[in-house]
């Protein structure tokens, strides 16, 4: 159940990072609003993940796999290009997010 909950609070990260791009400078009423709903939700259920998890292990899984997935939501959705440095970048947060779940910290 904590890596629903964990799971849960990666997506809604990654729906609020996007409604940011979405409200356009916070000039657009509905992806605004989804701003902070999705970033409230997320902090909500990335608190209750911290009742079974680490908070090292916790946020660093959280952060980054949220920003591997906003890169790839920026480069399906937005256009951004796949440079080989971003694709390195993304393989080393992935390597250290299987590193800390390895690392033994009980969960």
């Amino acid at each position: 159940m904590h890596w629903l909950t964990l799971t849960g609070a990666i997506v809604l990260e990654v729906i609020g990072t996007t409604s940011m791009k979405l409200s356009e400078g916070f000039t657009r009423l509905w992806p605004s609003l989804g701003v902070f709903a999705c970033y409230s939700a997320s902090l909500a259920l990335l608190t209750l993940a911290l009742k079974k998890w680490d908070v090292s292990v916790a946020y660093a899984i959280w952060s980054g796999l949220g920003t591997a997935l906003i890169v790839i939501v920026g480069m399906t959705w937005f256009g951004e290009a796949l440079t080989w440095m971003r694709a390195v970048s993304i393989l080393l947060i992935l390597i250290g997010v299987v590193g800390l779940n390895l690392s033994g910290s009980p969960h």
